[in-house]
């Protein structure tokens, strides 16, 4: 075990000669960094694109109280994960903690999956992105263009807010966050200021009958998929203001803004429509249901609000995906295990220009590849993408409860039970149980493709076990992982 005598961890190559070019720097509050992982969530993509298949293929109306559950569960976890925090001086998110826990196999092991998993859903939303703005385009008498013509502008401005500062993302996230929450914020208010529809509130999400019904694991695996993202608060933490309260602080913020907004506005929608015939109505028109119920609750003018809106959604999720990804692969670069020049940062912009780029390009090479096997933007990439991102996630979430587990069990440097052993016990639990759901329903997930189900499943195991491969391939690879010292002079949080 390190000792906080111990000298800190180097990187190697340019590293050592100029470390100011290794480091991101900024003045990111808790209030900043919510804002980019709630935009991460894409609240209006959810309620529009989620919401409706787990209430049809789900439990019906009580699909709502899926988020609470979720939400519980994902609270367990935080509370492990954010216990950590000041024992992980490295801005590596998951892999940092998995490595500093587990070691530097399992840490590199989880490195490779967060950036299949990061890569694949920043993928699903650029398909999806494309189609939509086509889609808006032509529905206004625009031109009919290919989807990936759009896809390929959104990148473009994409990879050029992500080259510069992270307070210019930061401020263009915090802008259409606000519009596309205020505008499903408007639609709760006017089903609930009118008491719902012909059969009033629903109180299916508080009786356990409703929630039990139909086929809740189903529910609760569209429910964990809306909050991919609130995780990432780690992954900013060169940028914050001060690192060891204000990513524990933004952390339980993201997480309970996103249950209480989510929850509540499932809840207005099943309201909306009745308990007998939510389940109905989402089924015959999944893609329709939400922005219908707008128009009947709001206005035909808030309904084409919503569809704009749900664009800038989407934008929001891959901007956001986008700085996660490229300071993945700026982390990686700083500890050897990818090309040093990807842990540069720019000298005026202080941002991890090199890997945003990187990150862009993968981004554009995978598009490219989606595009010439002919694949659709949404029944094809968007599912198969999105299915390969949720299973990748929630293993990465249920190794960083072991992480914390066998951590504080070691060091001993944090004794607190709750917080060290069975909070993230719990976590650990609840998060094995989803992932049992996941991979049973993958196939789901995945556009009903058996095969395509299974395949994902092994791209993610096999880039697991490749980090024990490469923890032997390069020795100094990541070394920091298993030298960290616990920072016993920090306060607790």
């Amino acid at each position: 075990m390190a000792t906080v005598s111990d000298p800190p961890p180097t990187t190697t190559g340019a590293a050592r000669t100029d470390p100011a070019s290794h480091r991101l720097r900024g003045t990111l509050g808790p209030a900043s960094i919510v804002l980019m992982v709630v935009a991460a969530a894409a609240p209006l993509t959810v309620v529009a694109g989620s919401f409706p298949i787990g209430i049809a293929a789900g439990n019906g109306p009580g699909y709502p109280a899926m988020y609470v559950v979720a939400g519980v569960v994902l609270a367990f976890f935080a509370v492990g994960f954010t216990a950590m925090t000041r024992h992980v001086p490295n801005a590596g998110a998951f892999y940092s903690y998995i490595g500093t826990g587990l070691g530097r196999g399992a840490g590199l092991g989880s490195a490779l999956v967060a950036l299949i998993s990061y890569l694949t859903v920043q993928g699903a939303v650029y398909g999806y992105v494309g189609f939509l703005l086509d889609d808006l385009v032509t529905g206004y008498g625009g031109p009919d263009l290919p989807w990936w013509l759009w896809t390929a502008a959104v990148l473009a401005v994409t990879g050029l807010l992500g080259y510069r500062h992270i307070e210019l993302s930061s401020k263009v996230l915090g802008v259409l966050l606000v519009a596309e929450v205020g505008i499903v914020l408007v639609l709760d208010v006017a089903v609930i200021g009118r008491g719902g529809g012909d059969e009033g509130l629903s109180s299916a999400l508080v009786t356990p009958a409703d929630v039990l019904s139909g086929a809740p694991g189903i529910g609760l695996m569209f429910a964990i998929a809306g909050f991919i993202g609130f995780e990432a608060t780690a992954i900013f933490r060169d940028e914050a203001r001060d690192p060891e309260r204000t990513i524990p602080i933004a952390t339980y913020a993201a997480l309970a803004i996103i249950t209480v907004f989510y929850t509540v506005s499932a809840w207005a929608i099943v309201s909306a429509w009745g308990d007998s015939r939510i389940v109905e109505e989402s089924a015959a028109d999944p893609g329709g249901i939400v922005v219908a119920t707008a128009q009947e609750y709001v206005g035909p003018i808030a309904a084409d609000i919503m569809q704009v809106l749900f664009v800038t959604s989407l934008f929001a999720a891959i901007l956001a995906f986008h700085n996660v990804t490229s300071r993945y692969f700026f982390s990686l670069g700083n500890t050897g295990v990818l090309p040093a020049i990807c842990g540069r940062s720019h000298t005026r912009h202080a941002s991890p220009h090199v890997a945003s780029l990187v990150t862009s390009g993968v981004g554009a090479l995978l598009m490219a590849v989606c595009v010439i096997a002919g694949l659709d933007p949404v029944l094809e990439i968007f599912t198969w993408l999105a299915g390969i991102a949720s299973v990748g996630i929630v293993v990465l979430m249920l190794m960083a409860c072991l992480a914390v587990l066998v951590f504080f069990r070691r060091t001993g440097v944090d004794r607190r039970p709750w917080q060290t052993l069975v909070a993230p016990s719990l976590g650990l639990l609840g998060l094995a149980a989803i992932l049992v759901l996941l991979v049973k329903n993958l196939p789901l997930l995945m556009g009903g493709s058996t095969v395509l189900g299974v395949g994902a499943g092994v791209l993610l195991a096999v880039a697991l076990a490749a980090g024990w491969a490469l923890a032997k391939a390069r020795p100094q690879a990541a070394r920091a992982l298993t030298t960290a010292s616990p920072a016993d002079d920090a306060p607790l949080i």
